[in-house]
């Protein structure tokens, strides 16, 4: 009987450790519910709202989404080294700002962040690098950094739908 429950946790032992992720994996995983999560606002906001700004000198829904994924370009390309395919702040000046021409190229965004990720080792994480030329810190925190910037935007979005009428998503904590 000693054996039996022996080899129960020793085979129960390995099946969790097998499902274990590497951070790498991990951090993947948030990007994909990230992705998905913004595609949601992206759906939500009708098209005829994407210039719709909520006082004048604010960004319009458009432009937030368009900020957020230069951030995603900026933030990804410095902590990961792949070099980004499109210059600082080039999304946000992008003169077509419908639906479909935001929707993709925020989506190209979020494809770009986790492709990037992908190429990294878990020890590549705790490589220094110098975040926009001026800020010093491992390239994992830089990730975080970035996904707390993508967080942030999209929240502000909320606001934007509301004003327009529309429901924001359901919170994809998991």
């Amino acid at each position: 009987m000693k054996n039996l429950f022996t080899t129960l946790a020793l085979v129960f032992g390995l099946s969790v450790f097998s499902q274990a992720q590497t951070p790498i994996e991990e951090i993947v995983k948030d990007w994909e519910r990230a992705k998905a999560y913004t595609q949601e606002y992206l759906d939500a906001m009708p098209a005829e709202n994407y210039g719709h700004k909520p006082t004048p000198e604010m960004r319009s829904f458009a432009q937030q989404m368009l900020h957020l994924t230069d951030g995603n370009y900026g933030f990804a390309s410095a902590a990961t080294g792949v070099g980004s395919p499109i210059g600082q702040g080039e999304s946000e000046k992008s003169t077509d700002q419908s639906k479909e021409n935001v929707t993709n190229l925020v989506m190209a965004g979020y494809d770009f962040v986790i492709n990037s990720v992908k190429t990294m080792t878990p020890a590549q994480l705790s490589e220094a690098t110098k975040l926009f030329g001026q800020f010093d810190m491992s390239k994992g925190k830089a990730l975080e950094k970035c996904f707390e910037h993508q967080t942030h935007h999209r929240g502000q979005t909320t606001v934007y739908l509301r004003l327009a009428g529309a429901t924001p998503p359901q919170e994809k904590l998991f």
